[in-house]
């Protein structure tokens, strides 16, 4: 039954204004079939919850030492030290965290209870043209989940957004559109072998569902702009036609920004976009890129 229906949740974000329009409830699914090294939500990238460390809280306690059945915690001159490679994240130090330095990343969630939390501000959707949208990771990776939680959303006259990688099988999209307003399409590049080698995935599978369900709901597509990968005015250019051609209500510029690197650390994780030594895109290449895409004749906005 639906109700009983759980989906791993990493974080309900209230009050939201860049993930569709008005104020919006954002509710990150976890877990993501892509590798983009760029990602700035580490925490959603694998599918099973994960520890994530906060050394500040740490009080040399040890407990986490004590409780970890892999010795995959030591404590050195008062400073806790994980062995990552040992860690299996089965969460028993977090369990025991007196301070809360070692936490929980994803949260096992029944529909009513996210639909709970989503409802409270229901009032600011009515007032400002809000709503609920589902992001990840990709939340249609549960997308039986996403599905029952967006259609008590519609049940409950909200206004609803899905923001997707589109890399999916189409009957799983299609099942979970009827429920949905607006599609949040992200396009990280138009060309198939340089997505391939970079996010791991190829876009034919991403541009074969974009083109039909630009059929079934309205599109906003969504471009990280990242330095060196995709911000050439050739790619620019092929993503101007791809959003005339589906009728896109407008295209999203996402500059690439380091705001969530300090998170791989805390999660054990390595950072990969090291190599271009610039921490976000050339203001005049943003700029470019908006008056390209402006000179289609398409909507513009950049970072939401």
């Amino acid at each position: 039954m639906a109700k009983e229906l759980k989906g791993l949740v990493f974080n309900i974000q209230r009050f939201s204004i860049q993930d569709g329009p008005g104020i919006r409830t954002t509710v990150f699914m976890k877990g993501c079939p892509l590798t983009c090294p760029w990602c700035s939500n580490p925490e959603g990238i694998s599918s099973v919850p994960e520890i994530m460390t906060s050394d500040r809280k740490c009080i040399g306690c040890k407990k986490c030492v004590e409780v970890c059945p892999l010795n995959a915690i030591s404590c050195v001159d008062g400073v806790r030290q994980i062995d990552w490679n040992l860690c299996t994240n089965c969460l028993e130090c977090a369990k025991i965290c007196p301070s809360h330095s070692i936490g929980v990343i994803g949260e096992y969630m029944t529909v009513d209870e996210a639909f709970k939390v989503a409802s409270r501000d229901a009032p600011f959707y009515r007032n400002t043209g809000g709503g609920v949208t589902v992001s990840g990771g990709e939340p249609l990776l549960q997308w039986q989940f996403v599905l029952e939680l967006l259609k008590r959303c519609k049940e409950a006259g909200f206004h609803t957004a899905l923001d997707t990688s589109g890399y999916c099988k189409w009957e799983i999209m299609q099942k979970v559109l009827e429920y949905v307003d607006l599609i949040l399409f992200d396009v990280k590049h138009m060309d198939s072998e340089s997505l391939k080698e970079t996010c791991g995935v190829s876009n034919q599978l991403i541009l074969d569902n974009l083109k039909k369900a630009s059929r079934l709901s309205k599109i906003w597509l969504r471009v990280p702009l990242i330095p060196n990968f995709n911000d050439s005015e050739s790619n620019i250019r092929a993503v101007a036609e791809l959003a005339i051609g589906i009728k896109a209500e407008k295209v999203s510029l996402l500059p690439y920004h380091e705001y969530g690197k300090h998170k791989y650390q805390r999660l054990g994780k390595r950072y990969r976009f090291n190599g271009t030594g610039i921490l976000k895109p050339d203001h005049q290449i943003v700029v470019t890129s908006q008056q390209i895409l402006e000179s289609y004749g398409l909507e513009v906005s950049i970072g939401s």
